[in-house]
């Protein structure tokens, strides 16, 4: 099927009807951004800018994201602290008299030097 003139008129048309919607949304980006949020829609890079000039409740929201993500890597990381324990006391228990209790003291004193 050959390109006809049908089909570049299209494809200009369709150009500029992006481009022109691509203006209108930039001029309005933080209302139409609101909107969105306000709907549910997070958008990744909206917002993520200067922590100045985020309202209290934006900052709030990041505070708590942030401390979300810091206990789930301490928590991963006494997981592998635990597990690494207990594959020391595994080894141990066949060359040496290591309690399970005890592993699970040097994990929680490590988990909590961390």
């Amino acid at each position: 099927m050959p390109i006809t003139s049908q089909h570049v008129t299209g494809f200009v048309v369709g150009l500029g009807v992006a481009a022109a919607g691509f203006y209108v949304y930039k001029l309005n980006q933080r209302r139409v951004d609101a909107w969105l949020e306000s709907q549910g829609i997070r958008l990744p890079g909206a917002g993520g800018g200067d922590p100045n000039a985020m309202t209290l409740e934006e900052l709030v929201r990041q505070k708590e994201r942030l401390e979300d993500l810091i206990a789930e890597r301490e928590f991963a990381a006494e997981q592998k602290t635990v597990k690494q324990v207990e594959q020391d006391t595994q080894k141990a228990d066949t060359g040496h008299a290591v309690s399970a209790t005890a592993a699970r003291r040097q994990a929680k004193a490590a988990a909590s030097e961390t």
